[in-house]
């Protein structure tokens, strides 16, 4: 089977940036700011309320029509976008806030991953899948009898992609399982999880996103473009980004806080928390790649993303108006 170059950007170079969103959510839950529980709570509450109540906005718009298959398109926060925004502010801002937000927005990438995985698959070919996985757990095994070898879990990663590619199932998840069987160490500086995780950071950030950005944020406007900014689902996309995104991460992370289940930073306010929601408001590349998962019509694809482009605008934008009001009353 022959593949398009955006075919290939889209199954191949976005296995690799889910790669190094796996390893990065490892990190995190290894040793970084998910790994205690109690200073956890809190930005998964909000990261929880941040994807539900925008899905629930889209599927109240869109229920029962062809749209609602976009459901998932408003639920993800674009982590690069969103901590530019927020560096902005500079020293004006206190630093627990950037560790709330980086928090979030990890919890929000695996949300994303887990939806992807669940919902927007097409036909599954059971044995391809079966012996994707059959690969996955071979590579546990080896993580576990102290295999630190790289070459021993990329070769058989890329084999795992191409079954995993055959499947029917998005063949990006296998850049999320790959990171969860690379080994790490706590205190290894050559743990291979690490070496993996430095090499893709600069390549994935200033390369391949700004190829996936090339070839999927091309905006071809029709004669009925404006009727089409109109749709539900594009009305679902913007009301999820601009207003359940806030709304969620705020009404989640007070209840969290007045029931106790988490504890609230000493030094930020509310207003920091109804800018940060704000600013998890700008989505970009998963909104982006979840819809191109979703539909297959060009003019809805189209509209959603100038929906998504819109949406990020003016979320980043209130986010940092409110976020340099609150730090100057601070």
């Amino acid at each position: 089977m022959r593949y398009s170059v955006r075919a290939w950007i889209n199954n191949g170079l976005m296995a690799i940036f889910f790669l190094l969103v796996g390893l990065e959510i490892k990190r995190e839950l290894t040793i970084g700011k998910l790994s205690n529980l109690k200073s956890a709570t809190l930005p998964i509450f909000a990261a929880v309320g941040g994807m539900v109540t925008p899905m629930l906005l889209h599927f109240l718009l869109n229920r029962g029509a062809a749209t609602q298959r976009g459901v998932g398109i408003p639920m993800s926060t674009d982590i690069a976008f969103a901590l530019g925004a927020l560096a902005l502010l500079g020293r004006r801002v206190p630093a627990s806030l950037k560790v709330f937000l980086t928090a979030l927005a990890i919890v929000d990438d695996l949300g994303g991953i887990a939806v992807i995985a669940l919902f927007y698959t097409g036909d599954v070919a059971l044995v391809y899948l079966l012996l994707a996985l059959g690969v996955w757990a071979g590579l546990l095994v080896c993580r576990r009898l102290g295999v630190r070898r790289l070459a021993c879990y990329l070769a058989p990663g890329a084999l795992m992609w191409y079954l995993m590619l055959q499947s029917g199932v998005s063949a990006t998840l296998t850049g999320v399982l790959l990171a969860f069987a690379l080994p790490f160490g706590r205190d290894e500086a050559t743990a291979p999880s690490r070496i993996v995780r430095e090499a893709l950071d600069k390549p994935v950030r200033f390369g391949m996103m700004p190829l996936f950005a090339l070839a999927n944020t091309a905006i071809a406007l029709g004669n009925d473009w404006t009727a089409r900014l109109l749709s539900a689902n594009t009305a679902g996309i913007f009301a999820g980004l601009y207003l359940g995104k806030p709304l969620g991460i705020t009404l989640w992370s007070l209840t969290a806080v007045k029931l106790g289940l988490s504890q609230w930073p000493g030094d930020l306010t509310w207003k920091h928390l109804v800018g940060v929601g704000f600013l998890g408001g700008i989505g970009f590349t998963m909104p982006i790649f979840i819809t191109l998962l979703a539909f297959d019509d060009p003019g809805i694809i189209q509209s959603a993303k100038v929906a998504i482009l819109c949406s990020a605008l003016a979320a980043g934008t209130t986010g940092v108006l409110l976020l340099s009001r609150a730090s100057a009353r601070r």
